[in-house]
């Protein structure tokens, strides 16, 4: 299963518990994946999930460990994005402190996770893909977006590791870190001779870049 971050857009959260606003948009900057999600790449497995009476769940950071926090009642896509409209469980006591945190926007990451079902190359873009039609398994809210906590595990498998990332990965990082593209690849090719093992470049400089991102990305 992939997850997708975005950031939640609440347009209500009332103090019944309900909760509405936009999870997925559509377009946008590909992701450090090199993937863009397109309109209607959701519409079959809305239409599958309500002719089965079921909706896609609505969990914790992605723990399915543990019992979902509410239901998601409602999901539609529009020109925008997937719209969502769900009931976070009040008597339930993770799902009260959530939805605390979800109105005082102190929650504001939403999370999809998704099976690609298909996918196509897009032809204006080199290394781009278009996600024309996933499978939405579940929606959750989280603290800090699921590409972020990758990417400090990421970084700090390869500091414990002693290796460096090769330049196509750092900026991979650098994009999870949320920047964009154009800046994640100014980095990435500044830091290129250090990340190629040049022998003019200090040894320790892209370590060093690494510990200042993973210090970054954790604090």
């Amino acid at each position: 299963m992939f997850h997708r971050d975005f950031g939640l857009e609440i347009k209500a959260a009332d103090d019944a518990g309900v909760i509405e606003g936009y999870g997925s948009t559509f377009g946008g900057e590909p992701d450090s994946y090199g993937d863009i999600i397109v309109p209607g790449a959701f519409s079959e497995s809305l239409v599958r999930h309500k002719r089965q009476g079921t909706m896609p769940l609505m969990l914790w950071g992605h723990n399915a460990g543990e019992l979902p926090i509410g239901n998601w009642l409602d999901m539609a896509e529009d020109g925008k994005g997937l719209w969502v409209r769900g009931q976070v469980d009040l008597d339930d006591p993770v799902g009260q402190r959530v939805h605390r945190a979800m109105k005082r926007k102190a929650v504001r990451g939403l999370s999809i996770g998704y099976e690609v079902v298909e996918k196509k190359n897009d032809p204006k873009r080199p290394g781009v893909r278009l996600l024309e039609k996933l499978d939405l398994w579940e929606i959750s809210p989280v603290n800090f977006p699921a590409n972020r906590r990758a990417t400090v595990t990421a970084v700090k498998s390869i500091l414990d590791a002693g290796q460096l990332p090769t330049v196509r990965e750092f900026e991979g990082l650098l994009r999870d870190a949320g920047f964009s593209k154009a800046k994640a690849a100014a980095i990435a090719a500044s830091a290129t001779p250090h990340l190629r093992g040049d022998p003019e470049a200090k040894a320790d400089e892209a370590a060093d870049i690494l510990r200042k991102l993973h210090a970054a990305l954790a604090g």
